[in-house]
């Protein structure tokens, strides 16, 4: 497993990490508190040392299994949590969006719940959950201060959400140098990161890039397939059949991923000619094609089993991209895979009625 700098905080995290939202909800399968347990100690070690969870998933339960899970190698491993909905005077109505609350008031004793539910002196990453960009007031950004200041969080970041876009608020977590933005992005899935790339090109930031649904909802990992038929409530299921149809046809144009390109011998020395003949599967090359952006510090997907962890934690190792790979993907996508069919995902999320989609010159439609 490789390690990276989450922007200029200091704080260490492993190339693939785990998110916890798996962890104290059903939205993902159902699982035991021990299955849970034992899930997040098989993946310390199995070399993840990133575990990003959040107070509202399972209204606090998953924070308690993930502090209970990690107290052992609490000095080992980087621990995120996210503040911000209000699920205390709220209830949960299936997969709907509860209340948020982001005053400096609320967001303390937030932030404070969370340390007793972690059992923590201090949060590695305390990220603001998918706060709207009104939402960062400077008072907000004060109060992130004053809590390093404290010494209760070492580094701040953004979670986008729930859905895809919010370039309003990326563009404002980079600008003011939070330490990370969590987004969805995914090599089918394009847009949103790549122009946070060209954001943080522009200003100079050191914010890192954390992608979600690296396996674009279970196609490129091959857990949903057109024989998969998803269960009621399946998060999943939440994408238009189209979404799927399309994206399996893509699947199989990035078939050339499963492999490195070979080294010629007059470049490569016989320990390299050997790791480029190791396969890649396509979960692997998904969060490998990710990685191999430099803003990139560690991609989280979705461990559902043992065996995701076992294949998808060892994608930080696996033989990198090559140019020549990295210029055939991006060539495909701009061509849209030379599918000429509407995938009924032409829209993105906004909180600005669509002012920043148009401003970064995309050509999509603002979500209703």
């Amino acid at each position: 497993m490789q390690h990276s700098e989450l922007g200029d905080s200091g704080v260490e995290v492993s190339e693939v990490g785990f998110g916890a939202w798996t962890v104290g909800t059903d939205w993902w399968g159902d699982r035991s508190e021990e299955e849970a347990i034992e899930m997040l100690r098989y993946a310390v070690d199995q070399g993840i040392t990133y575990f990003d969870t959040g107070d509202v998933y399972g209204h606090g339960r998953s924070e308690e299994l993930v502090g209970q899970a990690l107290s052992d190698v609490r000095d080992d491993v980087t621990i995120a949590t996210k503040v911000g909905y209000d699920f205390y005077n709220n209830p949960q109505a299936g997969h709907g969006e509860i209340p948020k609350q982001m005053t400096p008031e609320y967001l303390r004793d937030a932030v404070e719940q969370s340390l007793d539910r972690l059992g923590l002196n201090s949060i590695d990453v305390l990220q603001l959950h998918n706060a709207n960009v009104d939402e960062i007031t400077p008072d907000v950004l004060e109060l992130l201060d004053e809590l390093e200041e404290e010494g209760k969080i070492d580094a701040t970041g953004l979670a986008l959400g729930p859905s895809i876009g919010w370039l309003a608020e990326g563009d404002f977590a980079i600008e003011n140098e939070f330490d990370s933005v969590q987004l969805v992005w995914n090599v089918l899935e394009q847009e949103v990161g790549t122009h946070f790339l060209e954001t943080i090109e522009r200003t100079g930031s050191q914010t890192s890039l954390i992608p979600r649904v690296p396996h674009s909802s279970g196609i490129l990992n091959e857990q949903v397939t057109p024989e998969t038929e998803l269960g009621e409530g399946d998060h999943r299921g939440f994408r238009p059949d189209e979404w799927y149809e399309t994206g399996w046809e893509k699947l199989e144009k990035l078939r050339f991923l499963e492999r490195a390109e070979p080294h010629s011998a007059s470049e490569a020395s016989e320990e390299q000619r050997d790791e480029s003949d190791r396969e890649r599967t396509m979960g692997q090359a998904s969060i490998a094609w990710l990685l191999s952006h430099d803003a990139v510090a560690t991609v989280t997907p979705t461990f559902r089993t043992t065996d995701d962890i076992d294949e998808w934690a060892a994608a930080s190792d696996v033989p990198k991209l090559t140019a020549e790979e990295l210029d055939r993907v991006a060539e495909l996508y701009e061509n849209d895979f030379g599918i000429d069919r509407d995938d009924g995902m032409d829209s993105l999320r906004t909180s600005v009625d669509g002012a920043d989609i148009e401003s970064a010159g995309l050509d999509k439609l603002a979500a209703d």
